[in-house]
Order: structure tokens, then C-alpha cells, then sequence
């Protein structure tokens, strides 16, 4: 049996390829919110959870599109050629990457928010619920936090 422990030498041009390749399919909601922040971000962000979890509350700017959704209303809502970002509700949730997949097979560029709405949470970014929007302190564990840092 081979090790696979944190030691064990793999080659270099292979993990090359393997970490491009995750990037290229993958963002982070620090790099989605600092593209919505700038205004005209270059891409759509979906929201692939349910409508109770999208009343509950999702990212200022996204589109609501449930998995389930995406073969009949994807071409209404998306303009081809314009990259799309999915995200659920966070990293033990695979629906973004569903999402993501089902977007890929008809034929739109995209990417997946890896930390989905858990993270965005967690690094203190704004929410929009049915009662207006919400802010959460952001956690010190996950993002740079004044107090915590002594900055």
C-alpha cells in the first residue's frame, strides 16, 4: 500500500496542473465579493439552493436558480458567453458543484464559490433576507478581524 501522508513526494509539474486546474474552476467569495464590490463584476452569480433558503437569505446581486431549474431556465436567464459563479450553502454541500455541472453541460463558462454561503457569512459580508439585509460580525477564525489582530 502507498502512503499518501502529508511526506509523500509527488511530482511537481503534475500538482502544477492539478492546483491551475482548481482555479480555473474554482473562486473564493473574498475574489466574488471584491468583484461585486467594484461594480461590474464580469460574471452572474446563481444561487442554487432552495426558495426557503433563498428567502432566508442570499448575496446581494445573485440570481436565484435552483439546480433542478437550470435546463428550463437557464437560456431565460443567462446571457451566453458570460461566466457564471454558483454557490449552496457551504463546504459539506455539493449543490454549487451540481450546479456548476449542470451549467457546464449546457454550455456556459463557470465556476464554483468554494466556502459557498457559509464563508460569506463567516468573513462578515452582507446578506439580503425578505426583512432587508443583515451583516454578521466577521468570525476571527476565517477572516482578519481588527480586535483579534490588534491592527
Amino acid at each position: 500500500m502507498t502512503s499518501a501522508g502529508p511526506a509523500t513526494r509527488n511530482d511537481a509539474r503534475a500538482a502544477a496542473a492539478f492546483f491551475a486546474a482548481r482555479l480555473a474552476f474554482q473562486t473564493d467569495v473574498a475574489d466574488v465579493r471584491a468583484a461585486l464590490a467594484g461594480g461590474q463584476p464580469g460574471f452572474v452569480l446563481i444561487d442554487s439552493r432552495s426558495a426557503a433558503a433563498w428567502d432566508q437569505g442570499h448575496i446581494p446581486g445573485a440570481i436565484h436558480l435552483p439546480t433542478a431549474d437550470i435546463p428550463a431556465r437557464a437560456a431565460e436567464l443567462l446571457v451566453p458567453g458570460v461566466p457564471v459563479v454558483t454557490y449552496c450553502w457551504g463546504p459539506g454541500c455539493n449543490g454549487a458543484t451540481r450546479a456548476a455541472l449542470a451549467l457546464a453541460e449546457a454550455g456556459f463558462s463557470v465556476k464554483e464559490m468554494i466556502g459557498g454561503l457559509e464563508y460569506w457569512i463567516r468573513e462578515g459580508f452582507p446578506l439580503r433576507a425578505t426583512a432587508g439585509d443583515v451583516t454578521a460580525p466577521a468570525d476571527p477564525r476565517t477572516a482578519p478581524v481588527p480586535e483579534a489582530c490588534g491592527c
